[in-house]
């Protein structure tokens, strides 16, 4: 099973394949912001996944979309609702708080 790394509070979680980046953080009870209910509408949950990144599922359209109407997007920047965990460990940095 693969862990999950949240930066800054360094807290680490277990969690399993195929779900989603953003419901692995809120079992980790880590406060982060997702004010569109996990619909890419808003870009609230965009984080950067600093290690671990090809072992998400790939991006899709409407991320894609979202990604390109949110000011400081890298190459390291998902959006927590639509990114699904893979089978490797993941490091990834909340740009967002709740």
């Amino acid at each position: 099973m693969p862990m999950i790394t949240i930066l800054p509070s360094n807290k680490t979680v277990q969690s399993t394949e195929g779900v989603r980046l953003l419901d692995a953080i809120l079992a980790a009870e880590v406060p982060f912001a997702h004010k569109c209910g996990g619909k890419a509408d808003c870009g609230s949950c965009h984080v950067f996944v600093h290690d671990g990144r090809k072992t998400l599922s790939k991006i899709q359209r409407l991320e894609n979309e979202k990604l390109d109407s949110i000011v400081g997007v890298g190459s390291k920047s998902r959006l927590a609702c639509q990114a699904k965990v893979g089978s490797e460990n993941i490091t990834v940095e909340l740009l967002s708080f709740a």
